[in-house]
């Protein structure tokens, strides 16, 4: 992955989202989030910033999860003819149906923004 991508969406999240001061961010240790401009939106937008252990595959195992279940419900189930399509199809899945709508277990079965309201 490259550093540009991952910066364009922090700053995709920020502005959607709009986090408050202290929330924690946290990754793996992929060079592209330890860059030092990442780091410095990270600082300048007050985030907490943690990181995996290094070697504890344990640590991101609710964004492996994440990822995974993308693939199945949405990446492996058609072709894509652009990169492009991809993407929007990406950000309508996240942003339409699995932040809103999708239940989890790690959250008492409340979808992503529900159980951010709740905790807000």
């Amino acid at each position: 992955m490259k550093r540009g991508l991952a910066i364009r969406a922090l700053n995709m999240a920020i502005a959607l989202r709009q986090p408050p001061k202290d929330c924690i961010h946290h990754t793996d240790r992929g060079s592209q989030y330890c860059s030092h401009i990442y780091q410095k939106l990270l600082r300048q937008h007050r985030f907490q910033i943690s990181m995996s252990g290094k070697g504890n595959c344990y640590d991101n195992s609710a964004v492996e999860t994440f990822f995974k279940t993308v693939k199945a419900e949405l990446i492996w189930r058609r072709s894509w003819p652009t990169r492009r399509a991809a993407e929007l199809a990406i950000f309508e899945y996240i942003n339409g149906f699995y932040n809103p709508r999708q239940r989890h277990s790690a959250l008492g079965w409340k979808s992503p923004v529900a159980f951010e309201r709740k905790v807000a």
